[in-house]
């Protein structure tokens, strides 16, 4: 196969030693990413492995700038100049300013991606050295087996996060952990939706009475009811309507419980670039979990509405970061746009000592939520996870990489074994099958996640 012109000009003389292979064939040590960074006056060009977390904060303390990821549309321009969907890693694609981190240097070989073809340049070191041979070398990445997140200890997560607070904070008396937080106490509707979950005698009409009491709920459950999503059969006139011949009361339980605890912290101002806004991933996870649950065998299937829930509140972490550590948030948002192929956990832990997912589940656990859920939102980042309650952040991961597979932007995705199908007493087919319905009701889920936030 031809590499593309773009391409041929810029390996030069090299090319006579670069050879093609399958991506999937292509190490991942050796394989190498090239990242365009803007501060609004200056670019730059930052090429390291593909596996390791590019810190942000130590570029640009080293170049006395504030480079973030280079906007969009900037992006599209410059791919547009050359012809290419995706840049490999040449800086003399663009003839900026560059940076090779000196790990690329160590490798025998390197692999240079070209994404649009599915396959990988490879050549010797030492051609990719002579190729950037004007670029600087200068330290700025972490190798990602170097960051330690704490997936299976949740007896660790107080310990973290006091040391978390202590590190970014200049309290010197840790007090409970909501005062540590400074998080705003729940509303009347969200404690009582949390008495009503663990209430074995709950009937309709306690959860009619809550929703009613609170307005702005009770218009967003019939706006929820009505939408086409739902495609009742006449008008929904009253929420007793809607529960009763529309939504369930599981779902109106959850769906009202996902936006009473996303009221009391407001959405952040900041926010990565290449992710769905936080409503739209709750839909999608929440709608996505309860496939999956749906579908397991009846005997061994977890409790509908509480695997729902934890897909809704799947990411409340990320409201939480940005309310407790404000001055670092921005950071984060930045680096978790040069590290998309990075999990969040990883880049969490680096820069803040604590992953969403820990602070969530311990906030959960001190608001008295099922244990259920908060096994769900602690443990949904490790698949391996055994125990009670395992079945729930299993679901939750693999609905995760099955959103991620069909380019809902999540975050980073992982390969998909045999394994957890076989947990779950799915069948991998069917499961496939269910998820491209699922998106081809995409509009749907973006009209319930429009009414989250118009109301919310």
């Amino acid at each position: 196969m031809e590499l593309p012109v773009a391409v041929q000009q810029a390996l030069g003389d090299v090319a006579k030693g670069v050879s093609l292979r399958d991506l999937g064939q292509a190490g991942r040590q050796e394989l190498l990413r090239m990242v365009l960074l803007s501060d609004g006056q200056e670019k730059l060009q930052v090429i390291c492995r593909k596996g390791d977390v590019i810190d942000l904060e130590q570029l640009n303390e080293h170049f006395d700038r504030d480079f973030e990821l280079m906007k969009p549309a900037e992006q599209v321009l410059v791919k547009d100049r050359t012809g290419l969907r995706q840049l490999p890693a040449l800086p003399s694609l663009t003839g900026w300013p560059a940076v090779v981190d000196p790990r690329v240097d160590a490798l025998p070989f390197v692999a240079l991606e070209l994404e649009e073809q599915r396959l990988a340049m490879v050549m010797p070191a030492e051609d990719f050295r002579e190729l950037t041979s004007h670029a600087q070398r200068r330290s700025f990445t972490i190798p990602e087996e170097n960051v330690s997140v704490n997936l299976n200890n949740p007896g660790d997560d107080r310990k973290q996060l006091n040391s978390s607070l202590r590190k970014f904070t200049r309290l010197r008396i840790q007090q409970r952990l909501e005062d540590t937080l400074e998080v705003p106490p729940l509303s009347e509707t969200a404690e009582r939706i949390i008495q009503l979950r663990v209430n074995p005698n709950a009937v309709m009409a306690d959860l009619v009475d809550i929703v009613e009491s609170d307005p702005p709920l009770a218009a967003q459950v019939v706006s929820w009811a009505s939408s086409s999503f739902y495609a009742a059969a006449g008008d929904v006139r009253s929420v007793y309507d809607a529960i009763s011949r529309v939504l369930g009361f599981d779902m109106v339980m959850n769906l009202a419980m996902g936006l009473a605890l996303g009221r009391a912290i407001k959405l952040p101002k900041h926010h990565p670039y290449g992710y769905v806004s936080y409503w739209q991933q709750a839909i999608w996870q929440a709608h996505a979990t309860g496939i999956l649950t749906s579908m397991m065998p009846p005997l061994e299937r977890p409790a509908f509405g509480l695997a729902y829930l934890g897909g809704l509140l799947h990411n409340f972490g990320y409201l939480l970061l940005a309310h407790v550590f404000p001055p670092h948030f921005r950071l984060l948002c930045r680096s978790l746009e040069v590290n998309p192929d990075i999990d969040s956990a990883v880049i969490e832990q680096h820069l803040l000592g604590i992953t969403r997912e820990q602070i969530a589940a311990q906030l959960m656990e001190n608001w008295g939520m099922p244990e259920e859920v908060i096994c769900a939102i602690r443990h949904q980042k490790n698949p391996e996870h055994q125990g009670a309650h395992s079945a729930y952040p299993k679901l939750l991961w693999l609905s995760r990489q099955l959103l991620v597979a069909r380019g809902i932007k999540l975050g980073a995705s992982e390969a998909v074994e045999q394994g957890i199908y076989d947990e779950l007493g799915l069948d991998r087919a069917q499961v496939d099958e269910k998820f491209d319905e699922l998106m081809a009701s995409e509009d749907g889920i973006m009209a319930i996640a429009g009414l989250m936030v118009q109301k919310g």
